[in-house]
C-alpha cells in the first residue's frame, strides 16, 4: 500500500526556536511532511525538554512538540557551528527563529547575510514585540504578549484581577500566524516568482489580531470591553452553568431559533413565545433574568440529563472536558484525535492527533521528540562531513 505524500513533502525547514512559539510552528510543518532540522545548543538543548511533567528526566510535552523533527546540536557562538548552520540554510526553504531581535545579527546571521546566502529562503521571526519599534529589544514571553495584546484585560471576572487562559495561548497563536505567513511567502516565491522574505510575527500583535471588535467599539463609542466571567457580553444566552451533581456545562443558545427551542425544551413556552426575546438585543436586555432561569433549570438535574435534553432540542452545549473525559469521548475517538506512540523505553502513551484533517494528503507522526543531537551524524553526513570530522567538531565544542 502506497501512503499518500504529505503536502509539505520536499520542503526543508531549519528551526532555531526554543520553548513554544518557534517550535510549535516548526512542529506543524513537520507533521505535514517538511524535513525539519531542529538546531539546539549542545549545552542541554531546548529548555522545553525539562518543562512540566517529566518521564525519566524528559518532558512529555517535548515528545509531542518535537515530533517528526531531526535534532542537531550546534554551538552558534563557535565559527564552525555557524558555518554548519550556513550550510544547512543554503538549500533550506524556511528558517524559523524566536530569538530576541538582534541576537542573530550579532552572530552575523541576520536577514541580510542569510538572504545573500540563499535568496529563496523564507525567514519566520517570532518575537515579543517584532523586529521594529521602541520595544523590539525587550524580552517578551507569551504572557506579556497576551497582556499587551488585550487578551488578559478581558479574561476573568469583573470583580477580580485578570487571569490567564490556562495554556500558553499567546505563543501558540503566534506560531499559527508564523506558519500562515510562511506558506503565503512560499506561494509568492513559487507562483509569483518572488524571492524569499521575512515573516515578522510579534506575540502581542498575534493576540491583538484576534480581539474581534474591541478597537472600533472604543473608537466609535468610547466603549472599553471589560472582564465578564463566563458570559458573552452582548450575546445572550451563552454561559457556563452548574448541574445538580456539581458538574459544569457550556450552553450556547444565542441563535434566535435555538433560543426558542431551548426555552420550549426546559418547560418555558412563555419565554419561547415572548416576542421581546425573539432577537438577541431583546434577550440581552433581559440577560440577568434569562441566566437565572437557565441556572435554576441546570441546577435541578444531573449533567447527563441536562445534556440529553439539550441534545434532543439541538441546542449547542458541552460538558467542560478534562483530559480524562476526552480520552473516552466517541467524537474524539472517531476523529482519531489520539495517536498511540512509545516513549524511549517502549512504554506506550497517547499524544494529540493531527489538526487540520486533509482528505487527500493528511499529516502524521513518524517519530516522537528525539534525543539531543540524535541526528547529528545523519544531517552532518548529508552535508559531507565524515565520522572523523564529526568527532573533531564534537571535541572542539562546535556541536
Amino acid at each position: 500500500m502506497n501512503l499518500p505524500s504529505k503536502p509539505l513533502s520536499g520542503l526543508k525547514v531549519v528551526e532555531l526556536g526554543t520553548l513554544i512559539a518557534g517550535p510549535f510552528a516548526a512542529r506543524i510543518c513537520a507533521e505535514f511532511g517538511a524535513e525539519v532540522i531542529k538546531v539546539e545548543s549542545p549545552d542541554g538543548g531546548d529548555p522545553l525538554r525539562k518543562w512540566r511533567k517529566l518521564y525519566e528526566g524528559t518532558s512529555l510535552w517535548w515528545f509531542v512538540q518535537a515530533r517528526n523533527k531531526k535534532s542537531v546540536t550546534l554551538n552558534l557562538k563557535h565559527p564552525n557551528g555557524q558555518a554548519i548552520l550556513k550550510q544547512l540554510l543554503t538549500d533550506a526553504d524556511i528558517l524559523i527563529e524566536n530569538f530576541r531581535p538582534g541576537v542573530l545579527e550579532k552572530l552575523g546571521l541576520g536577514w541580510d547575510a542569510l538572504h545573500a546566502l540563499n535568496p529563496k529562503l523564507v525567514m519566520v521571526r517570532l518575537s515579543g514585540f517584532g523586529q521594529t519599534g521602541p520595544l523590539k529589544d525587550q524580552p517578551g514571553f507569551g504572557a506579556v504578549g497576551e497582556s499587551m495584546g488585550g487578551l488578559r484585560y478581558i479574561t476573568g471576572f469583573e470583580d477580580r484581577p485578570p487571569v490567564r487562559t490556562g495554556i500558553s495561548i499567546g505563543d501558540s497563536i503566534a506560531a499559527l500566524w508564523g506558519v500562515i505567513g510562511a506558506l503565503m511567502a512560499l506561494r509568492h516565491r513559487e507562483i509569483n516568482g518572488g524571492s524569499g522574505q521575512v515573516v515578522d510575527v510579534a506575540l502581542y500583535e498575534a493576540i491583538f489580531a484576534m480581539m474581534e471588535s474591541m478597537v472600533p467599539e472604543f473608537d466609535v463609542f468610547g466603549f472599553i470591553r471589560e472582564r465578564s466571567g463566563n458570559i458573552m457580553p452582548g450575546i445572550t444566552p451563552s454561559s457556563i452553568h452548574t448541574s445538580a451533581d456539581g458538574k459544569h456545562v457550556q450552553i450556547g443558545a444565542n441563535g434566535d431559533a435555538i433560543f426558542k427551542r431551548f426555552m420550549s425544551a426546559i418547560g418555558r413556552p412563555d419565554l419561547a413565545d415572548d416576542l421581546t426575546l425573539a432577537s438577541n438585543d431583546g434577550r440581552d436586555a433581559r440577560r440577568d433574568e434569562l441566566y437565572g432561569v437557565i441556572d435554576r433549570w441546570v441546577a435541578s438535574l444531573p449533567l447527563e440529563q441536562v445534556l440529553a435534553v439539550l441534545t434532543q432540542a439541538e441546542v449547542p452545549a458541552s460538558r467542560i472536558f478534562s483530559a480524562e473525559d476526552m480520552l473516552s469521548d466517541p467524537q474524539y475517538l472517531a476523529r482519531e484525535m489520539f495517536l498511540s506512540a512509545k516513549l524511549p523505553d517502549g512504554k506506550a502513551f497517547k499524544m494529540p492527533g493531527i489538526v487540520p484533517k486533509l482528505s487527500d494528503t493528511p499529516g502524521g507522526v513518524d517519530w516522537v521528540g528525539a534525543d539531543l543531537g540524535e541526528h547529528n551524524a545523519e544531517v552532518l553526513g548529508g552535508l559531507g562531513y565524515s565520522l572523523e570530522q564529526i568527532v573533531v567538531l564534537r571535541r572542539e565544542g562546535s556541536i
